[in-house]
């Protein structure tokens, strides 16, 4: 009865340690890499499309659509313009990782219409920054539908005249 056991520990332990753990069976493991981020053209108002960004604010939120580019990467990068009630327009190249929620700020639009480097460009939370009232909106209803990165420029744009997603709709 001992020998029976003993065998059977053996050939199940055997079993165990000649297959490769569970995890390695998935590509979710590998390293994420960023790519490097070409700014685009500053923004040209005939490419500026609005979109709801919700109640919370009087700001009108607008994307550059011709900006709107998907990397191999995962990111969706895209010029967001934000005009304030009194007309100041706020100008930034940001980029949505879908996958993680995350925003990054790739540059600051200047008066002279040319780029500047931010202070502080570095991935963060879109649920943790109540200010991301946009950037949240952009990911959740048409960048992003159920976190998933849109196939390209063009579904982008169409979800932008559309209001939302059509994955998002009823």
């Amino acid at each position: 009865m001992k020998s029976v056991l003993l065998l059977t520990l053996l050939v199940l332990l055997g079993g165990c340690i000649n297959k490769p753990p569970f995890k390695d069976e998935f590509e979710s493991d590998k390293t994420w890499t960023e790519q490097m981020t070409q700014l685009p053209a500053y923004p040209d108002a005939r490419h500026l499309m609005k979109f709801d960004a919700g109640a919370v604010t009087s700001n009108q939120y607008l994307v550059d659509t011709s900006s709107i580019n998907i990397g191999e990467d995962g990111v969706i990068r895209f010029t967001l313009a934000i005009k304030s009630s009194s007309g100041v327009m706020n100008i930034t190249y940001e980029g949505i990782r879908c996958e993680t929620n995350e925003r990054k700020l790739y540059a600051l639009g200047r008066d002279d219409k040319t780029w500047a480097q931010p202070r502080l460009s570095e991935w963060q939370r879109l649920d943790y920054v109540r200010q991301f009232y946009a950037q949240r909106e952009l990911a959740k209803n048409f960048f992003c539908p159920h976190r998933q990165i849109v196939s390209n420029a063009d579904e982008a744009v169409h979800a932008l005249k559309a209001g939302k997603h059509p994955s998002i709709f009823p």
